[in-house]
This record gives C-alpha cells, sequence and structure tokens, in this order.
C-alpha cells in the first residue's frame, strides 16, 4: 500500500517544481497555473464539510458582518475562495441535507418535508434506500467517512448514517438537539422516570455510533472535541478521509455560554447576542479543527468547505442582509447561503466565485476529486464545477437552479439563471428580478423582460414535473390539506398573472 503523507509530500514539491518554471512567464496566470497543476496532481484530498443550521447570510465577517466575531472562519474564507451566489436545495433543514447529500432535488424522492420530530416512533423510515448517499461514493473510493452533529434524514436503523456510507457517527438523529447538559440530561431523566413513552428527541442523549453517551460540555464544543478526535485518529491511516461537521448551531434553541456572550457587550437584543455566541462558539471549534489538521500534518491537503444549510431566522437573531426573506422563503434569504472552499495550492487564494452555483453540485465534484466511479444510472442534478472555481468561468451557463417550498395550500416557486431571479411567495404574482444588481429583490422588471420570465417558468413546471408524493409531511397535518387542495398538481403556481 502506498504511505498518503509520503505521496502527499511528491505532490506538493511537484506542484512548487512546476510553479518555479512557470513563474517567468507572465502571459500564464495564476488562475491557470493552479488548474494545470490540479491536472497533473493524483493525489486525492481529504475533504470536510462544515454545514451550519439556519446561518444568516450576512452573519460571517466573510460576508459582510459587522457585530458577530468570526475570526477563524474569516481566515479560511479569505485564503481560499468564497461563493457570493451558493445556493442549497431547499430552504429548510431536512431537505436542504437530503439534496446535498444524495446530488438530487430532494423532491425528485419524496423528501420535500422535514422528517417530523420523534420520527423513530412512528414514521421507521428515512430517506429511500434508492439514493446512493456522496458519503457512500466516497466510502467506495477508499475513504474513512465520518458524520458528526446533526443527522435528520432517518432515525431508524437501515437509515442511519452508519447505514448511508459513514464508517463513524457521533451526534443526534433529529432535527435539532438542546445545547447544555445539564439542563437537557435532567429533562429527559424527568421523564423517563415519570414513564414518558414520548420525550421530545431535542432531549435524547447523543450517541456514538449506535451506543449512547453522556456528554459533559457546551454541545458545539463537544462537538468540535470529536471532530478533532476523528482528524487525529483519520490521520494515522493509509487513506484520506471525509467529515461530514452538522453542527446544529446556532439553530433554536438560542443556548449560548455566558462566556460567549459576553464577547459581544455591544450587542443589545438578547436573541442577537445570544445567537452571537453561539456563532462564536462555532468559529472557535473550526479553529480547533485546523489546529488539528496542522498538528498531524493534514492541512495542505485538505478541502475544507463552508456554508450553512439554509438562510437564517431573523426573528430569532439571525441577520440575511442584503437578501430579502428568511428560512423557509424562495426569496434569496430562503436558500442563498454563505460559502467558501479552502485548499492550499489548489484552491485560488482571495477570490469570489461570483456565478451561481448549487450545494448539489458537491456530489459530483467530491466525487470526481475523490476519483470515484458514481454509478451509470446514478442520476444527479448538479454538475462538477471544480474546473471553472478554479479557472474562475460560470459553471452554470445558461443553467437554472430551482427551490420550492409547499405551504398551506400553495406552493412558492424560486428559479435562478445567470443574473436572472425568478420568484413567486406568498401568493403573490411572479416577479423576476436582475439578481447581479438587485440582491434584495426590490425592482421587479417582469414588465420590461416577460419573455425571459416566461421562460423560467416555463422550465420550472417541467422540473416539477419529475416531482414524487411526499413520503412523510410536517406538519403532519398538511397531508390532508395536500389532498384537498390537490397540491401535487400545483394549482395556479405556474401562471403568470399579467
Amino acid at each position: 500500500m502506498i504511505n498518503r503523507k509520503k505521496t502527499s509530500l511528491l505532490a506538493f514539491l511537484l506542484l512548487a517544481i512546476l510553479s518555479v518554471s512557470c513563474n517567468g512567464t507572465k502571459g500564464q496566470s495564476v488562475k491557470k497555473q493552479t488548474h494545470e497543476s490540479l491536472k497533473k496532481v493524483s493525489q486525492k484530498p481529504n475533504i470536510i464539510l462544515v454545514i451550519t443550521d439556519d446561518m444568516g447570510y450576512a452573519d460571517v465577517g466573510f460576508n459582510g458582518s459587522k457585530d458577530l466575531l468570526t475570526p477563524e472562519i474569516d481566515q479560511l474564507a479569505h485564503s481560499g475562495t468564497t461563493f457570493s451566489s451558493a445556493y442549497v436545495a431547499h430552504p429548510f433543514c431536512g431537505p436542504s441535507r437530503a439534496g446535498l447529500l444524495t446530488g438530487r432535488y430532494p423532491h425528485k424522492f419524496g423528501s420535500q418535508f422535514n422528517i417530523p420530530a420523534n420520527s423513530q416512533e412512528h414514521l421507521k423510515t428515512g430517506i429511500p434506500k434508492s439514493e446512493t448517499f456522496l458519503s457512500k461514493e466516497l466510502q467506495n473510493s477508499g475513504y474513512y467517512t465520518g458524520a458528526i452533529g446533526k443527522w435528520h434524514l432517518g432515525a431508524v436503523k437501515g437509515f442511519e448514517p452508519q447505514d448511508r456510507g459513514f464508517d463513524y457517527f457521533y451526534g443526534f438523529l433529529g432535527g435539532g438537539h438542546n445545547y447544555f447538559p445539564e439542563q437537557y440530561q435532567a429533562a429527559y431523566k424527568r421523564q423517563k422516570e415519570s414513564g414518558s413513552t414520548h420525550i421530545f428527541d431535542y432531549l435524547l442523549p447523543l450517541q456514538r455510533q449506535r451506543e449512547e453517551v453522556k456528554e459533559t460540555k457546551y454541545l458545539t464544543d463537544e462537538l468540535s472535541d470529536d471532530a478533532v478526535r476523528f482528524v487525529k485518529e483519520a490521520s494515522k491511516k493509509d487513506e484520506p478521509f471525509f467529515l461530514y461537521l452538522a453542527y446544529n448551531a446556532p439553530h433554536t434553541p438560542l443556548e449560548a455560554t455566558k462566556e460567549d456572550m459576553a464577547m459581544f457587550p455591544k450587542i443589545k437584543d438578547k436573541n442577537r447576542r445570544t445567537y452571537a455566541g453561539m456563532v462564536y462558539a462555532v468559529d472557535r471549534g473550526v479553529g480547533q479543527l485546523v489546529k488539528a489538521l496542522k498538528e498531524t500534518n493534514e492541512y495542505e491537503n485538505t478541502l475544507i468547505v463552508f456554508l450553512s444549510d439554509n438562510g437564517g431566522r431573523p426573528d430569532k437573531g439571525a441577520n440575511n442582509a442584503p437578501l430579502k426573506g428568511r428560512k423557509g422563503d424562495t426569496f434569496e434569504g430562503g436558500f442563498r447561503v454563505p460559502m467558501f472552499f479552502h485548499w492550499p495550492n489548489y484552491v485560488p487564494a482571495g477570490k469570489s466565485y461570483d456565478y451561481p452555483v448549487s450545494a448539489l453540485d458537491f456530489y459530483p465534484t467530491f466525487s470526481a476529486l475523490a476519483q470515484a466511479n458514481i454509478a451509470t444510472d446514478k442520476q444527479l442534478d448538479g454538475k462538477n464545477i471544480w474546473d471553472d472555481v478554479v479557472s474562475g468561468t460560470n459553471a452554470r451557463q445558461g443553467d437554472m437552479i430551482f427551490a420550492m417550498r409547499h405551504r398551506s395550500g400553495f406552493s412558492d416557486v424560486g428559479v435562478r439563471q445567470n443574473q436572472w431571479k425568478a420568484t413567486k411567495a406568498y401568493r403573490a404574482p411572479w416577479k423576476l428580478y436582475n439578481i447581479d444588481k438587485d440582491k434584495g429583490e426590490n425592482n421587479d422588471l417582469s414588465q420590461q423582460y416577460p419573455e425571459q420570465l416566461q421562460n423560467m417558468v416555463n422550465e420550472a413546471e417541467k422540473w416539477s414535473d419529475t416531482h414524487t408524493e411526499p413520503l412523510w409531511f410536517d406538519p403532519e397535518a398538511l397531508e390532508q390539506v395536500w389532498s384537498d387542495k390537490h397540491m401535487a398538481q400545483f394549482p395556479n403556481t405556474f401562471t403568470i398573472k399579467k
């Protein structure tokens, strides 16, 4: 077996030699050098995907935050490539994660809604087994794989992380969790001793593999500590590793340590100050992770990707400025998220990639970097964006990125294509924006460019034809509304009112 660290050192030396040899050629750009170097180096990178929960677009320094502190995250972002137009597959938690890990819109396999709370008691299912997860592709390609934190993709055997391509799991299976162990452990114990058979899953013990564990630290710090342990253990192996680090912060309940909240004395709003403390804890964890990568000599060969699973909730401390809307919306604030790529010598440093991309692109992009052999019958809705990100060209020229959120009796839709954004939200008519010039979706151009809007709406309707019936509903009362209002036929959804 080839020693991975020796191979990584050889790859680095080769890259240095290539860089020196090209140094005197002024006509060759840095982007071109980086792009060509990647082709010549066959070493598989470690991949770390850090995903936060309900983080606002403006709640990191690299995206313009003035009141929150994210120095560790910002350091990575500024020495990597940031994405100003990054989208997720759905504007709230479960479907967004399902899309990211399957590489497909969740609407196509019945996962349009969150898996309901305490699903292990009555639902007994999860994301369909017919969908191969990205983690399984990487595992099959020789990666040691780990999932830490929030799952929300199936809470019963057969649908848990270990069943979907992860060698290691530490976290919780539901859609959220309380943060202070002294609080949630005591509440769990009281309900257990009282004979309760329905304990809210935010209070359930965390699991390492399939065994319950008793934590002692604030939850975000627990997850960060375990991520560090994972990196140190993985670095001892000959194969590369993939870590899916899914923080539940800053998702509600809003709970931060006093020490972290004390870092923000100028923030007067309690929700915002608590939220700031929660984000600061995530930032601290990212710093610890980077330190572990450097100590184990894995930093130079690790692609780190950071993003949120959807937009933030302004009513719970988040800030999505300058975007309109919030978590759950098909306005930009619902599914356009902060994101960056970082990989020394491979990802361009100090660059902003301003073309639209989707979290659906992770599956084919990471698989290509991992030299994974994706099955020929595996359907994907994303594309390999690596070469375009490195060279700074539009990976999705002319392509459309969709979002659809079902409400009680009607559906909201968002469509992004190049500089255009078409939005239908809250029963209002379809509107069209030049989103490059109008991030806040304030100036409706539908009357000036009716053909552009009609084309985007037509494509969205064709996309809706690929959807399947939901496998579950959240809240569960929506199942009756879905039937009574014939929502599967999308009545009036794709009608443009003149």
